[in-house]
């Protein structure tokens, strides 16, 4: 039985942190709704041995959702509101399939925690560290030597379809360099490999075998997510993680049904004749659909997933990175991007206070500023206590479980919050209320929740393992169905509404046709990238 709080719960907190994601953007901004949401369906789960992980829930949920921030999607919510027939189905048929990848991969790694044992789960920290640290370096060569800025990205030797090619590739010899000092594979880097060929085996075949472009000229990420899912569900296959392929596939098709009803709703709203932020409306309903479907699919799997014995394989340093990667580094890599808003926004504040850069993050070649020296400050401050509460418990840290994961998530769900209303406020205007003045209202519901809500959650009573091919079987077919009825009846109804009339809210982009503005060809040097 899924319970009415894990349902409620998951998805006001996807829905909150997706509308926040869509002020910071990318990866790491999708990564914030997925911690949050990841840690709220377990405090709901009525698994108190869930409870346990619930750092770790938060880690890789954040991960498996920010996969999805690499996927370019403007351009196909803007094909539904061409009024051009083929290129709204187009876009309706294509918002599913975003949506479902995206949320294909957060269900993944938000069940993977569930479903690992403390060895497997413990092996993944060194080959992420090592990834980790390949990206931060590429990012310090790409700045000391590349001089092509963000929109003339297409100037640069190493654009290849506007993807995360080189991102991949440095997981992908990562991945190889710790398999050799360990001599051989394992769960880790077995499903990061996965992973890794998967992307490039679909970016290879579908884009630039077959030519499948689904935005023209806009990046074609979507393809290496679909080798991602592919390579994920291979690789439970193998491994026999029938949950969390069952995670991946219902949370995937309630998700991507959901991100283009939303579109839908939209579209429905904008012919009222209100006028409002209807973009932040449309990022917070697709965000309450995903939660909703988290929430189901963890929720039945609450009842099923084995009972988890062994946390105390896992190594205090491992606890202690996690909540390192939530508490500072997630919420510094997006926190970091206000500070370009201060700096253009607030005249009295200039790019550099005592020679020193408000932030390293402004485009300097400087990498440490003053928010940079703060966060160092604040890690600093979380590693010390973290080691502290393990050595000698320590008083404001509540004793249990439960109470420790309600604890982390307020914490984090307030200060990103704080900090999304922060970079707002500078520039604030009466739409902002859409998003951030909701937002905190519903910042507000979700402390009550959590506080409340969990006191009145059952603890579940695990039913026999199940082997889950049968779960698997019905959400595929259920999911599939109910795609292409409802894909069509999207696409009716907005044809019913508009007919061949272009809708407000978005710029004329035709997918088809001599009208078409969709363009295969590489953007001009000279030019910013659309």
């Amino acid at each position: 039985m899924i319970t009415w709080q894990i349902l409620v719960l998951g998805g006001l907190s996807l829905s909150l942190g997706w509308g926040i994601r869509g002020n910071f953007g990318h990866e790491t901004g999708a990564a914030i709704p997925g911690a949050l949401a990841s840690m709220a369906v377990v405090l709901m789960s009525g698994r108190p041995d869930w409870c346990e992980r619930i750092v770790y829930f938060a880690m890789f949920g954040a991960i498996g959702w920010g996969f999805g921030g690499s996927m370019s999607y403007m351009q196909v919510i803007a094909y539904t509101h061409s009024g051009h027939p083929a290129s709204v189905l187009y876009g309706f048929a294509n918002l599913f399939a975003i949506g479902f990848l995206w949320a294909g991969l957060g269900g993944a790694g938000t069940a993977l925690p569930a479903f690992m044992s403390g060895e497997s789960l413990s092996l993944f920290f060194v080959p992420m560290i090592v990834i980790f640290m390949g990206w931060g370096l590429k990012t310090f060569i790409l700045r000391l030597f590349s001089h092509v800025r963000p929109m003339r990205r297409h100037e640069s030797r190493l654009y290849w379809y506007d993807t995360d090619w080189l991102a991949a590739l440095i997981a992908l010899v990562a991945t190889l360099i710790v398999i050799a000092f360990r001599g051989g594979l394992d769960a880790a880097t077995s499903l990061i490999l996965h992973l890794a060929i998967g992307w490039y085996a679909a970016f290879l075949l579908l884009v630039n075998v077959f030519k499948l472009r689904m935005t023209p000229p806009r990046g074609d990420n979507w393809a290496g997510c679909v080798g991602m899912v592919a390579g994920l569900l291979i690789y439970c296959w193998r491994y026999s993680l029938g949950g969390i392929a069952f995670a991946t596939l219902a949370t995937g098709f309630i998700g991507g049904i959901g991100y283009a009803f939303a579109q839908l709703l939209k579209l429905i709203y904008i012919r009222t004749g209100l006028k409002t932020n209807w973009h932040s409306v449309l990022e917070q309903m697709q965000g309450l659909f995903h939660g909703i479907g988290l929430a189901v699919s963890m929720g039945l799997l609450a009842t099923r997933a084995p009972r988890i014995l062994d946390n105390s394989v896992l190594r205090p340093w491992m606890l202690i990175f996690s909540i390192v990667f939530v508490l500072v580094l997630l919420t510094y890599l997006n926190h970091r991007k206000a500070t370009r808003t201060w700096v253009e926004q607030v005249k009295s504040l200039p790019e550099k206070l005592y020679r020193i850069p408000v932030s390293g993050y402004l485009g300097s070649r400087a990498w440490i500023g003053w928010f940079e020296l703060i966060y160092i400050a604040i890690g600093a401050a979380v590693i010390w206590l973290s080691a502290a509460h393990i050595r000698h418990p320590l008083a404001f840290i509540p004793a249990t479980w439960l109470g420790k994961g309600q604890l982390l998530y307020l914490i984090f769900m307030w200060w990103v919050v704080i900090f999304n209303f922060e970079r707002a406020l500078v520039g604030f205007t009466p739409q902002r209320l859409i998003t951030e003045g909701v937002i905190t209202l519903r910042a507000v519901v979700c402390t009550l929740l959590v506080a409340l809500g969990a006191q009145t959650v059952p603890i579940r009573e695990l039913l026999s393992e199940s082997i889950y091919s049968g779960w698997i079987l019905r959400a595929v077919i259920v999911g599939f169905i109910a795609t292409v009825v409802i894909t069509l009846a999207e696409w009716g109804i907005t044809h019913a509404i508009y007919r061949k009339e272009h809708a407000p809210g978005a710029g004329l982009n035709i997918r088809f046709g001599p009208s078409a503005t969709a363009t295969k060809a590489r953007p001009r040097a000279g030019q910013e990238h659309p």
